[in-house]
């Protein structure tokens, strides 16, 4: 059917804009609000060493559990300190544990209407469906726009995913209950408040509990994707060893979220009627646990210096001393960490998240010409929409101009002789590529973004095809990262493949495994590596089991950005 495409993302995209502008004091609002929770808790999950926090932690599984749950609470988390991810533990727990409040706060009265309306239940059952069924990645998109790059994104879209199940189980639990006893509290003229508190909440109660710990399960299953965004934890920790291929360290750290979750899964089962209720009534338990809170917050109150930062009206102070960074495994975030480190910039941050974050909060900052500081490339087509600059980088930490080298596997050359020759003599300039960067920017897909380049620079395209041998159909694979240079580069020289015989197929990884894909064979060829400095690290790492054809793109550039509006020019400044 020749249709044209009903322009749902384009009123997605307009209604997602207008709510970022007419209720941006709302979300600074909240955003404000989370995190004063989240570093609140840290902080109270954090006074004194760690082993007073597992002693605590191991007692709580051992009072709900019985003891031998205790002891394994007790040995894995002396592990997890251990491993060195004690830390990275706290930040994970004070974000299941917000979320969990804030599903508690929400999820169990929504559930309660449910149950008390059949009206207000068939309107909420197809949103949860909804909110259950579309993937968790999608509520990050508007998340950032709304909240900004950091922790609060993350735990706002934790939230989402978690919700449906205490929603659920608390309409489930209540509509469970007998209807002799419901007709029974009528009978002696129980009014609406005491038949729910006193009858029908009570009973409900095992079956609600049911669905606070599915929703706490589905609050920590979110950690590593709320680490696209900046979320710090061990989320963050299994991403860092994704990116890098370092299998050692995501094993620890995903071995850690295990621990976690048993621990939480035990305590939130077992609350209800604990294994040593017999010996110690769980109102005492509960009331030494607020006890221990009101304490520890009290600790913080009194005993909290207000330390004030060096240069504290400049701009570090504008912009809590963050610099918004990028996938965790890129080369660049290497440099942007020597580059704090150089320069002596012991106050600031570099805030781990993704390529689309970091311009998702860059577009936000510049629109309204507030201050801020990213990791930024070139060429890219921020650069095209936005006025911005690179700060002067006198130390050389980011290095001079890099090349885009095009790297292929062992053998290709004998298996399909054609697409080595296009590989090899691919070249083009960083005009070239902003030209199809900056369609994609604007909405246009990357395979028709790349198409219309190539109809228009016949000449260029030629030129990499000359003498090559057609091919037959054969199957190239090419891996690329999500960045945007990279969807550029490689659906250009996947449509002249493809325009040349080959059956392409184009797949996108993070840093580490496309290196790994070509080293191993698995994949065919990729056309960004970046060098010498940005992927040495990969490059030095499988040098000896793939084919590196040299540049395809020369003068490149790496550094720290800023919008022309800042009144700062160099790195030295940010002091």
């Amino acid at each position: 059917m020749n249709m044209s495409k009903i322009p749902l993302g384009n009123w997605v995209d307009s209604f997602v804009d207008w709510i970022t502008v007419a209720f941006t004091g709302l979300f600074s609002f909240f955003t404000n609000g989370i995190d004063g929770l989240l570093n609140f808790i840290v902080e109270v999950l954090s006074i004194g060493p760690p082993i007073l926090l597992i002693i605590v932690l191991a007692l709580l599984v051992t009072y709900t559990s019985r003891w031998p749950l205790g002891f394994f609470t007790l040995l894995s988390l002396l592990l997890i300190d251990n491993l060195g991810y004690w830390e990275s533990t706290i930040q994970t727990l004070a974000i299941v544990l917000v979320s969990g409040f804030f599903t508690i706060l929400i999820g169990i009265p929504i559930g309660i209407w449910c149950a008390q309306s059949k009206t207000v239940q068939k309107i909420v059952t197809p949103i949860l469906d909804f909110m259950q069924t579309m993937p968790a990645f999608v509520y990050l998109i508007p998340s950032i726009l709304f909240f900004g790059i950091g922790v609060v994104p993350g735990i706002v879209a934790s939230f989402i995913f978690a919700i449906a199940p205490t929603i659920r189980m608390t309409n489930l639990g209540i509509q469970e209950v007998p209807k002799e006893l419901i007709e029974a509290s009528d009978a002696f003229g129980s009014t609406a408040s005491q038949k729910l508190f006193k009858v029908q909440l009570p009973l409900a109660t095992p079956t609600i509990l049911a669905g606070i710990n599915q929703s706490i399960m589905l609050a920590l299953s979110m950690v590593v994707t709320a680490s696209l965004v900046g979320a710090p934890g061990l989320g963050a920790d299994v991403y860092r060893a994704v990116s890098q291929i370092n299998v050692g360290q995501g094993f620890e750290a995903g071995l850690s979220i295990v621990f976690i979750a048993i621990i939480l899964d035990r305590i939130t089962q077992n609350i209800r009627k604990p294994a040593y209720e017999h010996l110690i009534s769980r109102k005492i338990i509960l009331s030494i646990a607020a006890a221990l809170i009101v304490v520890s917050a009290l600790v913080l109150v009194f005993a909290k210096e207000n330390t004030v930062k060096e240069n504290a009206t400049g701009i570090g102070a504008q912009i809590d001393y963050e610099v918004i960074g990028i996938e965790p495994g890129a080369g660049l975030m290497k440099q942007a960490n020597n580059a704090l480190k150089d320069y002596k910039l012991t106050d600031w941050t570099l805030v781990e998240g993704s390529s689309a974050a970091m311009v998702a909060e860059l577009k936000k900052a510049y629109e309204n010409k507030e201050p801020i500081v990213v990791t930024g490339w070139s060429p890219h087509w921020m650069f095209s929409s936005f006025d911005l600059k690179y700060l002067d980088d006198p130390n050389n930490t980011f290095g001079g101009a890099e090349d885009i080298n095009t790297i292929v596997r062992k053998g290709l050359k004998e298996d399909a002789p054609g697409a080595y020759t296009i590989l090899d003599q691919f070249f083009w300039k960083p005009s070239d590529m902003e030209d199809v960067m900056v369609d994609i920017a604007n909405g246009v897909d990357p395979a028709k973004a790349a198409e219309k380049w190539i109809q228009t620079n016949p000449d260029k395209t030629a030129k990499w095809t000359k003498g090559a041998q057609e091919g037959n159909g054969e199957s190239i694979n090419l891996v690329y990262v999500a960045w945007d240079t990279e969807i550029a580069s490689t659906n250009v020289i996947g449509k002249v493949l493809e325009q040349h015989g080959y059956n392409v197929t184009l797949s996108q990884v993070e840093v580490g495994p496309m290196f790994a894909g070509v080293a191993n064979g698995s994949a065919d060829a990729m056309v960004g590596a970046w060098l010498p400095s940005t992927h040495l690290d990969y490059y030095n790492t499988y040098k000896n089991d793939f084919i590196d054809l040299g540049p395809n793109l020369t003068g490149t550039k790496n550094g720290l950005v800023v919008p022309e509006y800042m009144d700062i020019d160099s790195i030295e400044d940010l002091k």
